[in-house]
């Protein structure tokens, strides 16, 4: 087997399939990289080889609702709880004791809540754009950690996560809305990190006031695609992919917050983490922005071996700066990780 080519594969996991991408030594240690909103395993495909070059097993899975992975029909099957869980049968099937986790998004409070919940699965966690301890702990955890210089309390009292809400509240239009035109919707989504939005507010701030997604429209505006994020070919395989699962499971991950507040509080040692962690946070990130907000005060507390890193970039990381980002997580393995490090 060509060890340095992207494999599809799929596995069952209590009933569940969960479809990945696999690149690198089968005996080589093993790195799985969790995606975010609205993406797919592929988010990371410019990562993947890199490291199966330096020797690491990689593994890339479609959370259930996204890709190749399976579709469960109900609000609740979407809880953090369950989500882990597939992960781990995910470990365990890959022959795996441990593996280096790097996720982003929300792919980044899954990453979180198995290092904080099963550490011994994990040589170490790697988050990006999402710090430890803020959204996989519920909405409360979070609108204490608003910057209220760029969100009053007068003027916007749930700051960037006012899109949370109108999702919850909203449900079936946003899954309407977002799903009319999958291939829009990605190319509304999929935009490079801009200097001038750095201290100004969100637009996932007004999102109740505006009407809902794009400004209320039924489907998202047709603007040039972005392709410092997503070429035209991978804009389509990710917008036909939606075409088949639809956004019910994406925006379900929205819809268990007091069930994902309730298993966070059930995590080993009150949520410490001592093992190795990296933050990489993006400069000109607007929606969970934490290079000046409050929004990391939490993960710096809990957290005995970490190391933060801010790229010139905004939220999606690892699409718009693929070679700081291998950089970074390439370097602090080999330093703080020396153990999983391929001999």
């Amino acid at each position: 087997m060509d060890t340095f080519s992207l494999h599809e594969e799929a596995m069952h996991v209590d009933g569940q399939t969960i479809g990945y991408l696999e690149a690198g030594p089968i005996d080589g240690p093993l790195i799985v990289f969790v995606h975010g909103w609205p993406e797919l395993g592929r988010s990371w495909r410019k990562l993947l080889p890199v490291f199966a070059g330096l020797g690491f097993r990689v593994a890339a899975p479609d959370l259930r609702g996204f890709g190749r992975s399976g579709v469960p029909t109900r609000h609740e099957d979407y809880a953090q709880e369950l989500i882990v869980g597939d992960m781990i049968g995910l470990l365990d099937g890959l022959g795996h004791d441990r593996a280096v986790w790097v996720g982003h998004d929300w792919g980044a409070p899954v990453v979180w809540n198995i290092a904080s919940h099963h550490p011994g699965r994990c040589f170490a966690v790697a988050g990006l754009s999402v710090p430890y301890r803020t959204v996989e702990c519920g909405l409360d955890a979070v609108l204490a950690l608003i910057d209220r210089a760029v969100y009053p309390a007068d003027r916007g009292p749930v700051g960037p996560w006012d899109y949370v809400y109108y999702d919850q509240e909203n449900f079936d239009r946003a899954v309407a809305v977002l799903g009319a035109d999958p291939y829009r919707t990605l190319k509304a989504l999929f935009r490079r990190g801009n200097p001038a939005s750095v201290g100004q507010p969100g637009s996932t701030a007004s999102m109740r006031a505006s009407g809902g997604w794009f400004g209320g429209r039924d489907a998202a505006p047709d603007l040039p695609a972005d392709t410092a994020i997503a070429s035209e070919e991978e804009l389509h395989i990710y917008a036909e992919s939606l075409e088949c699962t639809g956004f019910f499971g994406p925006v379900s991950l929205y819809m268990n917050d007091e069930a994902n507040a309730r298993y966070a509080a059930q995590a080993l040692d009150g949520g410490r983490l001592t093992l190795p962690v990296l933050f990489i946070a993006g400069r000109y990130e607007n929606v969970c922005e934490a290079v000046r907000s409050p929004l990391a005060g939490p993960m710096r507390e809990l957290c005995s071996e970490l190391r933060e890193v801010v790229i010139d970039a905004g939220h999606w990381l690892a699409q718009e700066r693929p070679t700081e980002v291998s950089a970074q997580l390439a370097r602090w393995i080999a330093t703080s990780v020396p153990e999983a490090w391929p001999s």
